[in-house]
């Protein structure tokens, strides 16, 4: 029977996936119950460490636990919630970027740095100058340009990357930050780049309900603007609801696309509990995507090379 999930457990939320030395990285968020009131729902849900998996293709084949890469005791600056993070490559070097409230109760960005994909990856002392809020996501042009989205709550900003990718540099016109936030934006900015076209990507609606979803919007730029087209991923009353906070990864073929995204389970009352899976993502002859659509078994394993 084909999997309905890619990782087990708990380590199951807002899955940043990527391919790495030919094999599938998944870094999810990871829920840890504190036995604190829930009337403090942050420290209740004190997501305090980060996790890798790996796996051999895109669906099938043993799962690698790696397991702790990164706890919250290592980095200095961090008092709790590391929420859902993001990794990507440069020049052999790793780079894992993730939220935490600093000690004055202030979510910041930080950064830690690996020889490998799955760790141990080494903190940064600082986060990022000048960074705060939440969900970051690291995108690199064609131009080997790295930028990163990041935002919650309804809003959402982009910076430039230094070439260390630790800093952030101004853009051309001096400007820091450019804000980029879409129409009916909340969270889990992405962005995707498709025959010359920039798809950013992001999720609508209440997170720990069953409206939350995936829209998208088509520019020519990694600047925008960003006119929303319309959802890509949402609940199926016949399979799971809340599905959202998703990445996307390149299959073996021309043009063959995965979304890899958490979702809950039908009769799940709980609106933190939630899965990770995976599904095919096409595009349209215009360009536009195709609504996905969610499956109940798994997907068919494509070895990545």
């Amino acid at each position: 029977m084909k999997k309905r999930y890619l990782i087990p457990g708990d380590y199951m939320a807002d899955p940043s996936v990527h391919v790495f030395e030919g094999k599938v990285y998944i870094y999810p968020s990871h829920d840890w119950e504190c036995g604190i009131p829930e009337d403090d729902w942050g420290a209740h849900f004190d997501m305090r460490d980060y996790h890798v998996f790996s796996l051999e293709d895109v669906m099938e084949g043993d799962v690698t636990d790696y397991g702790m890469v990164l706890d919250k005791t290592d980095v200095p600056w961090v008092k709790r919630q590391m929420w859902d993070c993001d990794c990507c490559e440069k020049d052999g070097k790793y780079y894992l970027y993730f939220p935490a409230k600093d000690h004055t109760d202030i979510f910041r960005l930080g950064v830690a740095v690996s020889d490998t994909p799955y760790g141990p990856f080494v903190p940064e002392p600082d986060p990022i100058r000048g960074s705060y809020s939440i969900d970051p996501a690291v995108f690199k042009d064609d131009d080997g340009q790295y930028y990163m989205y990041y935002g919650g709550w309804g809003h959402c900003n982009m910076v430039k990357m230094g070439s260390d990718l630790i800093s952030i540099v101004p853009f051309e016109d001096g400007t820091t930050y450019k804000e980029v936030t879409p129409e009916n934006y909340i969270e889990g900015p992405f962005m995707l780049k498709h025959n010359g076209k920039y798809y950013f990507m992001w999720s609508e609606g209440d997170w720990t309900g069953p409206d939350y979803c995936v829209a998208y919007a088509i520019a020519d730029s990694p600047f925008g603007p960003f006119k929303r087209v319309g959802k890509i991923l949402e609940q199926d009353t016949k399979i799971a609801n809340g599905a959202g906070h998703h990445s996307i990864i390149k299959g073996p073929g021309k043009d063959e696309w995965y979304i890899v995204y958490h979702r809950r389970p039908l009769g799940e009352t709980d609106g933190n509990y939630r899965i990770t899976c995976i599904d095919r993502m096409y595009f349209n002859k215009n360009g536009t995507i195709k609504p996905v659509k969610m499956t109940s078994g798994g997907i068919k394993a494509r070895p990545l090379r």
